[in-house]
């Protein structure tokens, strides 16, 4: 084991003799404090970069050694100009950096909220049904909730907090402070631990150079009874028993965590959108890359499912903790012509934002107890506290799976026996040339109206998933979906149906053959 080491490059560790507060300092230089804001930016860009092409085209199963991955010069550029989508994990981060730049570190959360539901960019998962709840009236913390959001588990926060742990360093409590208030925007339990998760580690890469410290001591955030806690817990546990093979690591992960109850693109589906899975594979990369740049992104990226997210993640931490100019000049090359160009539906580039976010983690700094005194700071470190427990879908079990592959009429029904559903499907125009609709669809369950759902064609603004319902009262169930408004040059179209229930369903034809 790699000893923590609070000495490297001349930077200093200190512990205050205050009685009171017996709160260690750690100094460093501003130019190295900025170094190692580039580094989590530059890296976090190069990892959802390298791993573009990857994403979800390896979903249960792990990216083979013999298979080049790309990477060249000018990478970056390309993929921002042919491909401004992908950068997800960048222009989130931005929106949330604006705001706090534009309304200060007292924001609201609903103007995070609403930055980031108005804003003309595209969103998935827990993010997309996150903006549908805001743009209908759910507002934050609701909008995240399990209950009116399915995809809650899904990584989605855990992929956009890092500007939490870059203007925090050394302060994992702050980091989780405002990460509770923008994380529950689109997340909760699982999904939002993912976050807190990464925010401090990305906060501990400041103090330290030793990659199993900051692995470890980040967890002490996350509460143990949580199944997030659990399953990064055994990552590192594996990680001992076997230091030298990451697949093995990869298999007992995906023996033990990939069943899917959250996500319902991903139940009876080999898709692992869940944010403890991805997680991960996350510290998998950072382990078993024992703070080599190269292994780090190789691991992270060929364990596969969110494949650009989660080198992102790793060397955005790694970058954070080596510093910009230790970043190796083969993974720099692909930032050449990038860092002053503005990600697509954002005002900031990578030069702009290594600048905003250092002034950003100096003023949390000074608002923490830190210090300054000439090109040095000081940093009063915070020793990790856990999160409030908080766990979605307790209880609930996918027990079937119903496909439909029909497109609806003026209603449609269904029976089920269960406690929950959930209807997946989408709006969609008959020619490409009409203009958007949007459908009022009223749900009724057994014979009582639910709720009225806005099924819009346009992609910014859809449902992503039909409608749902959890909790019911275990047993018989009756579902009526009702157009209030809807127009012939349109149709909607119904994918499948998933059933839950309180216990799970033993899948297994135990008396085959007798």
């Amino acid at each position: 084991m790699k000893k923590v080491l609070l000495w490297t490059f001349s930077v200093l560790f200190t512990c205050c003799a205050s009685a009171l507060a017996q709160k260690p300092t750690f100094t460093l230089s501003k130019d190295k404090l900025k170094d190692k804001i580039k580094g989590g930016w530059a890296g976090q860009t190069i990892g959802v970069s390298f791993g573009s092409y990857t994403e979800f085209q390896y979903n249960g199963t792990f990216i083979q050694d013999e298979q080049t991955i790309p990477w060249s010069a000018g990478y970056v550029k390309k993929l921002m100009i042919e491909w401004p989508d992908l950068f997800d994990d960048i222009y989130m981060d931005l929106t949330f950096v604006d705001v706090l730049e534009r309304l200060g570190f007292d924001a609201p959360v609903d103007s995070f909220a609403h930055a980031f539901a108005t804003a003309p960019y595209n969103l998935w998962h827990a993010n997309q049904a996150a903006r549908y709840n805001i743009l209908n009236g759910i507002k934050a913390p609701q909008s995240g909730h399990w209950l009116n959001n399915p995809h809650s588990d899904d990584i989605d926060y855990q992929i956009e907090a890092d500007f939490a742990g870059l203007m925090h360093p050394g302060m994992p409590n702050a980091a989780s402070k405002i990460s509770d208030r923008v994380g529950h925007i689109m997340n909760y339990g699982d999904g939002w631990y993912g976050g807190v998760y990464m925010g401090a580690m990305y906060s501990l890469a400041f103090i330290s150079s030793d990659v199993d410290y900051v692995v470890s001591e980040g967890l002490k955030t996350i509460p143990r009874e949580s199944t997030f806690y659990q399953c990064i817990a055994d990552v590192i546990r594996w990680h001992k028993k076997y230091p030298s093979d990451w697949k093995q690591t990869w298999f007992e992960v995906q023996k033990k965590w990939s069943s899917e109850n959250g996500c319902p693109e991903g139940i009876f589906a080999p898709l692992n959108i869940d944010a403890k899975v991805n997680a991960a594979y996350v510290v998998m990369g950072l382990l078993y890359g024992e703070g080599d740049f190269t292994k780090t992104m190789e691991i992270a990226t060929r364990t596969g499912q969110d494949s650009d997210c989660n080198p992102s993640s790793a060397a955005g931490i790694l970058g954070t903790m080596i510093g910009y100019n230790n970043i190796p000049q083969y993974w720099k090359k692909g930032l050449e012509g990038a860092e002053d160009m503005n990600f697509k539906y954002t005002s900031m580039s990578l030069n702009k934002v290594y600048e905003t976010s250092y002034q950003h983690a100096v003023k949390s700094i000074l608002l923490n107890g830190g210090t300054e005194a000439g090109q040095n700071i000081s940093i009063a470190v915070q020793k990790p506290m856990v999160v409030q427990l908080e766990q979605g879908f307790a209880g609930v079990y996918p027990v079937e799976k119903r496909t439909l592959h029909t497109t609806m009429g003026v209603t449609y029904a269904f029976d089920f026996e269960g406690t929950g559903f959930v209807l997946r499907g989408a709006a969609n125009k008959n020619r490409n040339d009409l203009p958007d609709f949007t459908y009022e669809a009223n749900v009724y369950i057994d014979g009582q109206l639910m709720e009225t759902a806005h099924l819009s064609t346009a992609f910014r603004l859809r449902r992503h998933d039909i409608t749902w319902r959890y909790q019911l009262p275990k047993g018989k169930h009756h579902v009526k979906i009702e157009l209030v408004k809807h127009h012939g040059d349109y149709h909607i179209r119904l994918w499948d149906c998933l059933i839950f229930s309180d216990k799970p369903a033993d899948g297994i034809h135990k008396h085959m053959g007798k």
